[in-house]
C-alpha cells in the first residue's frame, strides 16, 4: 500500500510523475526555481498545478472579511520597543491595524500635544498600519463610578482627554469602560452598590457622548466580568440603546465574558450595535479569575469557529483586535506573528490545503 499522510495524495512514483510533467509542460522554468504566491506563501510553480482542497484541521474552510489588528499591550512596549518598532513590527507580520493604549507618561498620554499626536498618526500612515482604536487602562485606577468623587473627576477628565485624542490623529474608535461594582485586582477600590453604579455610570456617558458627537468617534461600551457590571448582552443592549446616539456604541470582548458564558451567544444579541471587538483567549479550565486566565489564540476554550460565524452573521467588517497583558520575555517578536497566522487560520485567510 502507498504511504499516507493527513496532508497529502500518496506519495512515491505518482508525485514524480506529477512534477515531472509539470516540467515537460513549461509550468516551472529556471531549473525549477519559479516560484508563484497562494494566500500568505510561495510554492513553486509545480506544486501551485496540483489542485487545491479546503481543510478544516488547517484553517477555517470559511473566508471572513474582517480586519487583523493586535493591541499594543502584547509588545515590549516601552522597555524593549518604541512605538514605530511596535507599529513596523505588526505590519510586517501583517497586521491591517494596531490598537493604541493611552496612558499617563508615554507616547500617548495627557503629556502628547497635538503636534505629537498628529506625529503618531503620520508614523503610521508612513508605515502603512492602521490605528484601530485606543484604550486606556486608566479606568481602573479612575473609575467613572468610583465612591470617590476626586476619582470620578479625574476619570472623567481622562475619558475625555482619549476621545479628543482619538479625534486628533484621526481614529475612530474609543473603548470606555462605563463603571465597576467591584475591581478584583485593586485593593483602593471600595465597592459600589449596583443601583448606584448604573446611575454614575449613566450620568458620565452622557458627557461623554455629548463630547463624541462634537469629536466624530465612536464610543464603545466594553463588556467585562470582573468589573460586576452590565453582565448580560440585554443589559449591554438597554445601556448603550438609552442614549439613543449614534456614537454611544459597543466593543465586544469575547474573553470578558468567557468565565461563565459563551462569546458566540453574545454576538446576536448585540448585533449592529458592535462597532469593534477584542479577541482574547479565555480558558475555563483554570479556576484562576484574573488576567493571568487569558491566553494566546488558539490556547483556550472559546469556540472560535462559532464566534467567526455569528460576528459574520451580523454583518461585521470591522478589526478583530487581539488583546493579551503579557508580552514574551524572550523573543516577543514570536507571540506577535504567532498571532498573525493565527487570525489568519481563523479568519480562513491562509491558502487552502494542498494536495501534494
Amino acid at each position: 500500500m502507498t504511504e499516507q499522510t493527513p496532508f497529502s495524495v500518496p506519495l512515491g512514483q505518482n508525485k514524480k510523475v506529477a512534477r515531472r510533467d509539470a516540467l515537460k509542460s513549461g509550468l516551472a522554468v529556471l531549473g525549477g526555481a519559479a516560484v508563484i504566491a497562494t494566500g500568505t506563501r510561495s510554492v513553486s510553480v509545480a506544486d501551485a498545478a496540483l489542485p487545491l482542497t479546503p481543510d478544516d484541521r488547517r484553517a477555517s474552510p470559511k473566508r471572513y472579511e474582517m480586519k487583523k489588528s493586535i493591541n499594543l499591550w502584547a509588545f515590549p512596549y516601552p522597555e524593549r520597543m518604541t512605538l514605530e518598532e511596535c507599529m513596523r513590527l505588526a505590519k510586517n507580520a501583517g497586521f491591517d491595524g494596531i490598537e493604541l493604549n493611552y496612558d499617563l507618561e508615554n507616547d500617548l498620554s495627557p503629556k502628547a500635544t497635538v503636534k505629537d499626536l498628529v506625529a503618531i498618526r503620520a508614523m503610521a500612515d508612513r508605515i502603512g498600519i492602521a490605528i484601530s482604536g485606543l484604550c486606556s487602562f486608566l479606568f481602573w485606577p479612575y473609575p467613572l463610578t468610583s465612591n470617590d468623587l476626586a476619582k470620578r473627576q479625574r476619570g472623567l477628565e481622562l475619558a475625555g482627554l482619549i476621545a479628543k485624542a482619538a479625534h486628533e490623529m484621526g481614529v475612530e474608535n474609543v473603548l470606555v469602560v462605563p463603571g465597576a461594582v467591584h475591581i478584583p485586582w485593586r485593593t483602593d477600590h471600595e465597592p459600589v452598590p449596583n443601583d448606584i453604579c448604573d446611575a454614575r455610570a449613566v450620568e458620565a456617558i452622557g458627557v461623554l457622548a455629548k463630547q463624541a458627537e462634537t469629536l466624530n468617534v465612536s464610543l464603545n461600551i466594553e463588556n467585562i466580568f470582573f468589573n460586576g457590571y452590565l453582565m448580560t448582552p440585554m443589559e449591554m443592549n438597554a445601556f448603550v440603546d438609552r442614549f439613543d446616539n449614534g456614537h454611544v456604541k459597543v466593543h465586544f470582548d469575547t474573553g470578558n465574558i468567557s468565565m461563565f458564558q459563551n462569546a458566540e451567544h453574545w454576538i446576536p444579541i448585540l448585533g449592529k450595535r458592535i462597532q469593534n471587538v477584542h479577541f482574547k483567549e479565555f480558558t475555563k479550565k483554570g479556576t484562576d479569575y484574573s488576567l493571568e486566565t487569558f491566553r494566546p489564540l488558539l490556547d483556550g476554550t472559546t469556540h472560535w469557529p462559532a464566534v467567526m460565524d455569528a460576528l459574520d452573521a451580523i454583518g461585521y467588517r470591522g478589526f478583530v483586535t487581539f488583546e493579551y497583558f503579557h508580552p514574551y520575555r524572550f523573543y516577543p517578536e514570536a507571540l506577535v506573528y504567532q498571532t498573525s497566522d493565527s487570525l489568519d487560520r481563523m479568519l480562513g485567510t491562509l491558502a487552502p490545503s494542498r494536495v501534494s
